[in-house]
């Protein structure tokens, strides 16, 4: 028997609850060949949808959410995985169409899995989540354009969402000067001590704005689509590089070629749910090299499992900063 989070949808409406489950209620051994210990999990965007039912996030009801996880192998029918070996999961669909990781057991395919780096605990590996190492990711695609700190600023959308904080940290440690777009002045010294350079008002780029504008940015990490990326092109340097990673504001692209034929800019699109294992492993060893461990503490709020029905609805309300981290236990 294991304790879980379950989201229930029938006749009678939908319910989010904390529940205990037999083991023999998993997804079959020929569905997913490794049983987990998920130690930690955390609340990313997707999942903070799924637990309010505000989008048709899971398609496969009853569903254990839980995108990510990390915590430790127990049983493995996979030859690259031995139990007792640590592990970190994101994506996959897992909490969509396959049982997740907010729970105390859950069982995964191998092939999903990335090995934990030993720079981490399973608990800083959640404070990083889907959400960090989307912003790894990111910061990936801009080098692989070949964006250098010299090149000039970065904006930073979304800056104290997840992704915003953390890709803020490790560009900053990389030696770019960072402008985070945020539209929580209060919140200014924390991104200050992440690494921000500058912090502007995310109003400047919500609204339509000229196809081309004053350039502003060598380049970009956008976590919000719609009006802001829009403008965050229009204001990219020429031979700069957009990475666009989310749709916070909404998934529109109402702009104009002008940046790309004008300009050169590119548009790095980054995907986290289906990057190939080589690539998140990659992600996974850069953010033990590149991201301060220190700088973590500042960006989590550590929850229960029972509490995260109630985070979930902060994070869709925008009430919150950073990552919320949830403890399995």
């Amino acid at each position: 028997m294991f304790k879980a989070l379950l989201l229930e949808k029938d006749d009678a409406g939908f319910r989010a609850g904390l529940t205990t489950l037999d083991e023999s209620r998993l997804p079959e051994w020929n569905q997913a060949d490794v049983l987990v210990q998920p130690e930690y999990s955390t609340i990313n965007y997707k999942d903070a949808l799924a637990l309010t039912n505000r989008a048709p996030v899971v398609r496969a009801w009853p569903m254990v959410p839980g995108i990510d996880g990390a915590g430790t192998v127990l049983e493995s029918r996979h030859p690259d995985w031995q139990p007792g070996e640590r592990f970190v999961h994101n994506g996959w669909g897992v909490g969509e169409t396959h049982w997740g990781c907010l729970a105390e057991r859950a069982r995964l395919k191998g092939d999903w899995l990335v090995k934990l780096p030993a720079a981490f605990t399973p608990r800083q590996a959640m404070a990083i989540g889907t959400a960090g190492y989307t912003a790894m990711l990111c910061v990936l695609a801009l080098e692989r354009h070949g964006l250098q700190p010299a090149d000039g600023d970065v904006l930073v959308t979304g800056a104290t969402g997840g992704v915003g904080s953390v890709a803020i940290a490790l560009l900053s440690r990389l030696g770019y000067r960072v402008t985070a777009a945020s539209g929580k002045p209060q919140e200014a010294d924390y991104l200050n001590a992440l690494g921000a350079a500058a912090v502007v008002d995310r109003a400047e780029f919500a609204a339509a704005g000229k196809p081309l504008q004053k350039e502003r940015w060598a380049g970009v990490v956008d976590a919000l689509g719609s009006h802001t990326l829009v403008n965050a092109l229009a204001q990219t340097r020429y031979g700069g590089v957009v990475a666009a990673c989310g749709l916070a504001q909404g998934m529109d692209l109402p702009g104009s070629v002008a940046p790309f034929i004008l300009r050169g800019v590119t548009l790095a699109g980054v995907d986290s749910v289906m990057a190939p294992r080589a690539r998140r492993q990659q992600a996974w060893d850069r953010l033990a090299r590149d991201l301060d461990p220190a700088l973590l503490e500042r960006m989590i709020t550590e929850i229960a499992l029972a509490e995260a029905p109630a985070a979930a609805a902060r994070l869709i309300a925008g009430q919150m900063r950073g990552r919320y981290v949830v403890r399995i236990d």
